[in-house]
């Protein structure tokens, strides 16, 4: 019992030290993408799945061919999900960055690149299989620290990395 009433007094020790911790500027977010308002929406269809094609309503146009490191015959001109996913990642992380940088006062130069692999990872035999995404942005003349900093941010704010959030695992190395 003693330690009972002794629990508010211990909370309200912890409590000004906890607050002092707080980040000062925190951006409002909308933590429910199912209420959230639709911004864009980018539609595809699909017809014959790895070795089939792809057509966006926006004048996307794709084959796809299976990888010859899972059995297919790597068509050159064609493509796979995991190569369409790699450049979806690394256009919107850039983007995000680009904004980010702006935001925290950094100078990102034009010509920066964000190189992304997409690894497919797993069992095909077990049908166990996910991915695990490796990327490193360049930056040249940017200092390092600024650029670790201006990608950590960016890790929060990306929608390819905040959908990605716990469920794939992500590098990202700063190359200056």
């Amino acid at each position: 019992m003693a330690a009972l009433r002794t629990l508010p007094r211990l909370t309200a020790s912890l409590a000004p030290r906890a607050a002092t911790r707080v980040p000062t500027s925190i951006t409002k977010r909308f933590l429910n993408t199912d209420t959230a308002p639709i911004l864009y929406t980018a539609h595809t269809r699909t017809t014959g799945a790895r070795n089939g094609h792809i057509e966006g309503a926006e004048g996307l146009v794709v084959d796809l061919t299976m990888p010859s490191a899972l059995g297919g015959k790597s068509v050159k001109g064609k493509t796979n999900p995991e190569e369409l996913f790699s450049a979806g990642y690394a256009a919107c992380f850039q983007s995000a960055m680009n904004i980010t940088a702006k935001q925290m006062g950094v100078k990102i130069p034009e010509d920066s690149t964000i190189e992304c692999d997409v690894h497919l990872v797993g069992s095909l035999k077990e049908v166990d299989l996910g991915i695990r995404v490796d990327m490193k942005v360049t930056a040249k003349g940017v200092d390092k620290a600024k650029l670790e900093k201006v990608i950590a941010r960016t890790k929060e704010v990306c929608p390819y990395s905040r959908a990605t959030k716990g469920n794939v695992t992500t590098t990202v190395e700063a190359v200056v």
